[in-house]
């Protein structure tokens, strides 16, 4: 780690993907990027999924696992488009539980921009939409105004300084951003990114939030997605950031290598080649799981004992 002390063990990996696409359905193409929650000993997931029957960039799906390893997968998808903001696609969730409710970030698509959304659900399965979380967002993507994704929530609220008594967010997809809030439904951001891009590191070309960030007692850890061009070659791995725990916005630590590599042939080969992409996190049974999409095609496992 950059900055820092903190030695970061390796990652094992499974060598091959847990979940791939159906045979035929709603994620008959690419199923990839998932969230993923603990509940009662059950890990319930939360995937991106697309369809060989039509041009939808996302659906979200819904997997249940009592191992961690092993999935069902329910029948039908959980979350479809259905507002303008978002009729190409529902894609990349982030979930989180607050008391008895859980908090749901995910990329709306219209066709054109990508844009921060947000549902709720009591249960999992039925999720109540609350929109777009940035009508406008002054930094455009590639020329694309308003454009936003990766909402990666801590899911507690900060007990010191200038952000007491709010949660945070931390989003972006080309620099990574800050965002406060006092409900987590109403947020507001702030304009200096507080992770970018190193010109000489694995993450050159952009950084991205991973899995929802979690409190450790020497900051708030952020893992995080980034690419990178190596060779001529773009490849997407990812890193570890830390921030302080009482200004958010301060970064302390940060990977100097990937934790994670785009190593077996489905990593490298597939719908998007040579990436992988973490999205859900959980602990069980005396492992940390890191679940994460390989080449935009298939669902594998990362995990430190």
């Amino acid at each position: 780690m950059q900055d820092g002390n903190a030695v970061v063990p390796p990652l094992k990996k499974l060598s091959e993907p847990i979940l791939s696409p159906s045979k035929e359905g709603f994620d008959s193409k690419n199923i990839y990027n998932p969230a993923v929650i603990k509940e009662r000993g059950t890990i319930v997931m939360l995937y991106r999924a697309e369809s060989k029957n039509d041009n939808i960039t996302g659906r979200i799906g819904l997997a249940l696992s009592e191992d961690g390893v092993h999935f069902i997968k329910h029948p039908e998808p959980v979350i479809e488009p259905e507002y303008s903001w978002e009729k190409k696609g529902v894609e990349d969730p982030r979930v989180v539980k607050v008391g008895k409710t859980y908090y749901m970030t995910y990329t709306g698509y219209d066709g054109k921009t990508a844009k921060l959304c947000l549902a709720t659900s009591k249960n999992l399965v039925e999720w109540k939409k609350r929109g777009v979380l940035f009508d406008e967002f002054p930094f455009p993507k590639n020329g694309t105004p308003n454009w936003t994704k990766s909402g990666a929530i801590l899911p507690e609220k900060l007990k010191k300084g200038e952000f007491k008594g709010k949660y945070i967010m931390y989003f972006g997809d080309s620099n990574i951003w800050l965002a406060y809030s006092d409900d987590l439904i109403n947020w507001e951001f702030i304009e200096e990114p507080v992770l970018t891009p190193r010109k000489d590191k694995f993450d050159n070309i952009l950084v991205e939030p991973g899995p929802p960030a979690f409190m450790m007692d020497f900051g708030i850890v952020l893992i995080y997605n980034s690419a990178g061009l190596e060779n001529g070659v773009r490849k997407y791995k990812a890193g570890i950031a830390v921030f302080d725990k009482e200004n958010p916005t301060k970064l302390i630590a940060r990977s100097e290598k990937p934790i994670l590599e785009p190593t077996y042939e489905w990593e490298i080969k597939g719908w998007v080649d040579n990436v992988v992409f973490i999205e859900g996190l959980v602990e069980h049974e005396g492992r940390i799981y890191l679940y994460y999409g390989g080449a935009d095609r298939y669902i594998g496992i990362a995990y430190w004992e």
